[in-house]
């Protein structure tokens, strides 16, 4: 479809982009490889059509078609996550937990998550979000070994009495336990709000803990882990709250879904639902933990020290190098990652004293263990090295071992 696009300035910064990718060594935990159908879906004459409101009830008419592909999203999805009610419109993670919030609670409410720094999101209450701003939000943290305390969380619970408990986060690489959540939860009397961004693919593929036994809503993006189109679904059980997050999603914070986005959706969750996919989520995590390995085995510092999912945080400290520092480093030589706060970080969010490295990116290429070695052999390398580096040399070393394994447009 690409050769079919007759701008040429446009077409040329799109195939930068792709010969971008195809050069780099994506390690962004947040990013993915998409199919071609799940691309070319975003493309099609769903793109054209208006249809706020829902399946069966929409404002607009011509939506016959429009109804099929987002009821056959919706119970894909179901099928997906074993899960009883889904919404499949939300257009980010941002507005799935905006739409979220205000299915269970008002403004100036008070909500209790992990703070920013310590590995949360933004939408969990950070003052500079639409969040904070609307909601009273109070945090709980890691410990100094980078775990999270459910003792401390309940008693942070008990003293500020949330209505709502949020579970789940950008950058913790460890099991998360849903069940201790939700007994926090009973015992101050919140809901609990689930947001599996992250790791829901994980989930999808039981390699970690259901959340759906015990949350009253779990939200999450298609991208990431599930390796769909950017956007976002709600999911619950509970038939109440689904009629909350339905007014919630609209009219509340968006107008007319993005149906071409959705038919995206539909395949993505189709894929998702093949024996392979699950297989693939055990590599991301082998991979997960290779690297980690392989990286303190050079010295490198890993917050909670391992990774039980896709991801895990640098603390970058004793290299004397800041994480924004290393993060344009490695982009230089090709090597994407994101730098991050680590807990009780005194750099800014901008600067931060670590970086967040993923496995979901480079499994979809075909590295495994082997490979993941050679990525810790390259990290090694630009840090220790960096003050006398031959960027152009390992740059070029970089493309041609990534190269090597293509960006694929099918998953079988």
């Amino acid at each position: 479809m690409i050769k079919e696009i007759k701008d040429k300035e446009v077409l040329s910064l799109i195939e930068q982009e792709k010969e971008r990718e195809n050069k780099t060594i994506n390690l962004i935990a947040s990013e993915n490889y998409s199919s071609l159908d799940v691309r070319n879906a975003e493309t099609s004459f769903f793109i054209n059509k208006y249809a706020e409101g829902y399946p069966g009830k929409r404002y607009y008419s011509g939506c016959i078609y429009t109804d099929k592909i987002e009821n056959l999203a919706i119970e894909r999805c179901k099928n997906l996550f074993n899960v009883k009610y889904v919404n499949v419109q939300p257009h980010s993670g941002s507005q799935a937990n905006m739409a979220a919030y205000f299915s269970l609670i008002k403004p100036k409410d008070k909500i209790l998550s992990l703070s920013l720094d310590n590995g949360g999101h933004l939408t969990h209450g950070s003052p500079v979000n639409f969040s904070g701003q609307l909601f009273n939000f109070d945090h709980y943290s890691l410990t100094k070994d980078g775990f999270l305390d459910y003792d401390q969380i309940l008693s942070i619970a008990k003293k500020f009495k949330p209505k709502v408990i949020v579970a789940g986060y950008s950058a913790y690489s460890r099991t998360i336990d849903f069940k201790k959540f939700r007994e926090i939860a009973d015992i101050v009397g919140a809901f609990l709000l689930s947001d599996i961004s992250h790791i829901s693919g994980l989930i999808a593929s039981n390699v970690h803990p259901d959340p759906f036994k015990y949350s009253h809503i779990v939200t999450s993006t298609t991208h990431k882990t599930l390796r769909g189109p950017r956007g976002a679904v709600i999911m619950t059980n509970d038939s109440d709250i689904f009629e909350n997050i339905q007014k919630s999603v609209f009219p509340g914070v968006q107008g007319g879904p993005l149906e071409n986005v959705i038919a995206s959706k539909a395949i993505a969750f189709g894929e998702d639902l093949k024996d392979s996919f699950k297989s693939y989520s055990r590599d991301i995590i082998a991979n997960s933990k290779y690297l980690v390995e392989a990286l303190q085995v050079r010295g490198f510092n890993i917050v909670s020290g391992g990774s039980d999912n896709h991801l895990f945080v640098i603390d970058l400290r004793n290299f004397d190098i800041t994480g924004k520092e290393a993060q344009d480093l490695l982009e230089l030589c090709n090597i994407n990652v994101s730098k991050s706060l680590i807990p009780y970080d005194k750099n800014k969010p901008w600067i931060a004293s670590g970086i967040r490295l993923g496995t979901p990116a480079i499994t979809s290429r075909g590295l495994k263990t082997r490979e993941v070695e050679k990525v810790a052999d390259f990290i090694e390398q630009i840090i220790k090295t960096r003050k006398k580096i031959d960027i152009k040399k390992i740059s070029t070393e970089v493309e041609d071992f990534i190269t090597k394994f293509p960006i694929p447009d099918y998953y079988v």
